[in-house]
């Protein structure tokens, strides 16, 4: 074992990355236990923190073995799990009797795929799209090898048993991996006709479409809202009420209102923009 003593009632490990998963699970639960009864910000609860994060490390990189293939450094993949354990040792509550690796597993998985989310494609795809695109590629390069030339969309269909319809989509939503600059030179426009690129060729910026994307990413914050904070939001922004108004009807004063407001808006601002911690 890697115990060298104990110390305020908690052992005190050598290498917390050594620690077997089997042993990490029963020593979590002790170190848990221990740091709720420290005062955060201490010595002791810092030690007890770091322990934590240090011998769960096997969770982090089980979680990222599950996306060996995607063509991605392991240790980014690892350090963004990272982000995720500590994520949910800092909310973890040993109280409600839950394993802690349940707990972790999709806090960790969460920030790999936002990982890939935010930095893998050039546009937003839905994820029912990314996922056929994977596939889409695998079945590619299967019939590729098998027939020795590029296979047609209803040789995809079959073998992935979906319609052409979903081929042909998949294919379209690929072009979201990548991107190219709007600002690149194009060819064949001849020195005599000055250099073009692409931005001369296509329409204006709409800026309206930006609210899209946003409404898709606020409609399932908004689903986790209760009722009364929704018929708040409801009241201020849909009906324009004031908040003296929202108040007469709910029976509060206006100043209760407005801490209401602050703390609905903070919510859906973390959650939009990824930022799961609470200030």
């Amino acid at each position: 074992m890697t115990f060298v003593g104990e110390a305020m009632d908690t052992a005190v490990i050598v290498d917390p990355r050594t620690v077997a998963p089997r042993d990490a699970r029963e020593l979590s639960r002790q170190f848990f236990e221990r740091m709720a009864a420290l005062e955060e910000g201490t010595h002791a609860y810092q030690y007890a923190r770091n322990t934590l994060i240090e011998m769960n490390i096997s969770l982090v990189r089980f979680a990222a073995g599950r996306f060996r293939n995607r063509g991605d450094d392991m240790e980014d993949i690892v350090q963004t799990g990272m982000i995720g354990l500590i994520k949910a040792i800092d909310r973890f509550d040993p109280a409600r009797e839950v394993e802690f690796t349940s707990f972790a597993l999709p806090y960790i998985m969460g920030e790999i795929k936002r990982f890939f989310r935010d930095t893998t494609w050039a546009v937003h795809v839905p994820r029912r799209l990314q996922e056929l695109r994977v596939e889409l590629a695998k079945a590619r390069e299967e019939l590729s090898s098998r027939l020795d030339r590029e296979p047609t969309v209803a040789e995809l269909a079959t073998l992935m048993n979906i319609s052409e319809d979903e081929v042909v989509e998949g294919q379209f939503a690929a072009n979201g991996y990548n991107s190219a600059s709007l600002d690149a030179a194009l060819t064949g426009g001849g020195p005599e006709h000055g250099e073009a690129v692409l931005a001369d060729y296509i329409g204006v910026e709409e800026h309206g479409l930006r609210l899209v994307e946003d409404f898709q990413s606020l409609a399932p914050l908004m689903a986790e809202l209760d009722e009364r904070d929704r018929r708040i939001l409801h009241l201020r922004f849909v009906e324009e009420a004031t908040q003296a108004e929202i108040g007469e009807q709910l029976g509060c004063s206006q100043m209760h209102v407005s801490r209401l407001l602050k703390r609905i808006i903070v919510r859906l601002r973390r959650g939009m923009l990824g930022e799961l911690d609470c200030a």
